[in-house]
C-alpha cells in the first residue's frame, strides 16, 4: 500500500499548495466568492461537473448499480438532467444578474423582501450538502489508512476547510479541475474497464444475474419520478450551484459550458451504475451496497491504480463539500449576518475587510460542519431533508420569479413559508425518506403562491423594470455595500 499511500499524500498536499496559491489571487469580494467571474469554458464545464457529482454520485452511484443494475444510474442521471436544464434554460440570464446569492436574485425580482427568510431555507440546505460531504470522508480513510471515523472526518475536513477559507472559489476552482482530471482519469478511465473485465464481460454480467438487472427502469417508476423532483429541480435552484454559474466569463461560458457538464453527468451516472452491476457479479452478498465501491477498488485494482481511484473517490467528495461549504458560508454571512448587522442599527456599508469577514464564515462555518459530521450517522437521511426543504421551500418562487410576471414578493415569501414548513411536517408524519413530502409539499408552495400572488398587489412597475434590466446585462453589480432594493409605496 506504500505506493497508494503516496499517491493520496501527493494529492492532498496539492490541494492545500492550491489554496495556499488562490490566496493570493482572491483580493476582493468578487475574487474571493465567484473567482472574479472570469472563467472560462474549460475550466467553468470541469468545475461545474466537480460540484455537483460528489461522494453521492460516485460511491452512492455504484452502491445504486450493485443494488438495482443499470436502473441505479437514474439518481445521478437526473442531476445531469437538471445541470443540462439549468444550463441550456437558465444559466444565461442568472450569469447577467451579477449577483452572489440566490437570495440577492430574489430581491431584485420581488423589491427587496424575500431574502432573509430564503436564505435561512437555502442556509440550512448547504449546511446539510457539506455535512453529508464530510461524512463520506469516513468511508474513504477507512479503506485508505483504517482511521478511526472521527479521525477521518477532522482529517478531509480540516484539508477542504482550509484550501477554501484561504482562497474561496479560485482555491476551489483550482482543486476542482484537478479532481475533475482525477475523477475522470480514475472512474472512467480505469475503474470502469477493469471492473467490467474482472466481471468476465457483458456477456457473463447477463449470465449470473437477472434480467430486472439490466431493464433501464428496474428501479421503479415513482422512485426515478421523485429523483426528478429532489435532484432536477434541486440543480435549478441550489445556492452551490448557483454560485459556479456566477464564475463564467459570460452567458455563452455559462449556457455552454453548462451543457458539457451536463452532459459528462450524465456518462458518469451509466459508468457508475455498470461498476456497481460488475461488482454484483464479483461479489454477490455484501453486506452493504454502499460498500461495493471501497470492496471493488481493495480488492481488483493493481497498486498505485488503487491509490489513484480513491483519490478519484477523495476528489468526488472534496469538490461537493467545499462547493457546498463555500455556498453556506455565503449565504451566512451576506443573507443572513449583514441584514441582522442591518436590523440592528448597523450600517453595511461602513468601511470593512470583505475577504476577510468571508474568510472567517467560511472557517466558522466549516468547524460547524465537521462537528455536525462527527455527531451524526445517517448521510441518506440528512440529504432527504436538505433537498426536501429546498425544493419544498424555494422551487416554486425562484422559478415563478424568472418566468411569471404577476408573482409578487408577498406570493414568494407565503410560498417558502408554507412549503418549507409543509415539508418538515409532512417529513414529522410520513417519515424523512417518504416521497409524500416533497410532492405535497411543492404542491402546497405552488398553490400558495399563485393565490396570494393573484390576491396581492402586482409587484411595482420601476422594480420589474430594474429586474429586466438586469436579466437583459445592462444592470450595474451591485458594490460591497448593496442594500435589498426598498419596496416602493
Amino acid at each position: 500500500m506504500a505506493v497508494d499511500y503516496t499517491v493520496i499524500v501527493v494529492y492532498l498536499a496539492g490541494m492545500l499548495a492550491m489554496g495556499w496559491w488562490g490566496m493570493r489571487r482572491a483580493k476582493s469580494k468578487s475574487e474571493f466568492l465567484v473567482a472574479g467571474r472570469r472563467l472560462g469554458p474549460w475550466m467553468y464545464s470541469g468545475t461545474m461537473a466537480a460540484i455537483v457529482l460528489g461522494g453521492a454520485s460516485t460511491i452512492g452511484g455504484v452502491g445504486l448499480g450493485y443494488q438495482y443494475g443499470l436502473s441505479g444510474a437514474w439518481m445521478v442521471f437526473t442531476i445531469g438532467l437538471g445541470l443540462l436544464a439549468l444550463s441550456v434554460f437558465f444559466s444565461a440570464r442568472i450569469a447577467r444578474l451579477k449577483v452572489y446569492t440566490v437570495s440577492e436574485m430574489l430581491d431584485l425580482r420581488y423589491g427587496g423582501r424575500a431574502g432573509v427568510i430564503s436564505g435561512v431555507v437555502m442556509w440550512a440546505y448547504t449546511l446539510m450538502l457539506a455535512v453529508t460531504s464530510t461524512i463520506a470522508y469516513a468511508t474513504i480513510f477507512d479503506v485508505l489508512f483504517d482511521l478511526n471515523r472521527t479521525v477521518a472526518i477532522i482529517l478531509g475536513g480540516s484539508i477542504v476547510v482550509a484550501y477554501s477559507t484561504l482562497g474561496g472559489m479560485w482555491s476551489i476552482t483550482l482543486t476542482d479541475m484537478v479532481q475533475f482530471v482525477v475523477k475522470t482519469i480514475g472512474v472512467l478511465l480505469l475503474l470502469l474497464p477493469i471492473a467490467v473485465v474482472k466481471a468476465g464481460g457483458f456477456g457473463e454480467m447477463r449470465a449470473k444475474l437477472p434480467t430486472e438487472y439490466f431493464d433501464p427502469l428496474g428501479v421503479g417508476g415513482e422512485t426515478i419520478f421523485t429523483y426528478v423532483l429532489i435532484y432536477t429541480f434541486g440543480m435549478l435552484i441550489g445556492q452551490d450551484i448557483w454560485q459556479r454559474v456566477f464564475t463564467a466569463r459570460s452567458d455563452k461560458v455559462a449556457r455552454y459550458g453548462g451543457t458539457v457538464a451536463g452532459t459528462y453527468c450524465l456518462v458518469y451516472a451509466i459508468a457508475g451504475a455498470v461498476i456497481g452491476t460488475a461488482a454484483k457479479v464479483m461479489y454477490p452478498k455484501l453486506p452493504s451496497a454502499d460498500a461495493a465501491f471501497a470492496t471493488i477498488v481493495k480488492d481488483e485494482l493493481p497498486m498505485g491504480v488503487r491509490g489513484l481511484v480513491l483519490a478519484a473517490a477523495l476528489a468526488a467528495v472534496m469538490s461537493t463539500s467545499s462547493g457546498a461549504l463555500i455556498a453556506c458560508a455565503t449565504v451566512a454571512n451576506n443573507d443572513i449576518w449583514s441584514r441582522l448587522r442591518g436590523a440592528v442599527g448597523k450600517r453595511n456599508d461602513e468601511p470593512h475587510d470583505e475577504v476577510k469577514g468571508n474568510r472567517v464564515f467560511i472557517l466558522v462555518m466549516g468547524v460547524g460542519v465537521i462537528v455536525i459530521a462527527i455527531a451524526l450517522n445517517d448521510v441518506v437521511e440528512a440529504l432527504t431533508v436538505a433537498y426536501n426543504l429546498l425544493v419544498g421551500g424555494l422551487l416554486v418562487p425562484i422559478l415563478g420569479g424568472l418566468l411569471w410576471r404577476r408573482g409578487t414578493a408577498s406570493g414568494a415569501l407565503a410560498a417558502v413559508a408554507t412549503g418549507g414548513l409543509s415539508v418538515i411536517g409532512l417529513m414529522w408524519g410520513y417519515g424523512i425518506l417518504a416521497n409524500e413530502p416533497v410532492y405535497y409539499g411543492l404542491l402546497t408552495s405552488l398553490a400558495v403562491y399563485v393565490v396570494v400572488s393573484f390576491a396581492t398587489k402586482p409587484t411595482d412597475a420601476a422594480v420589474l423594470a430594474a429586474w429586466r434590466e438586469r436579466l437583459a446585462g445592462r444592470g450595474a453589480e451591485p458594490g460591497p455595500a448593496a442594500e435589498p432594493t426598498p419596496v416602493p409605496q
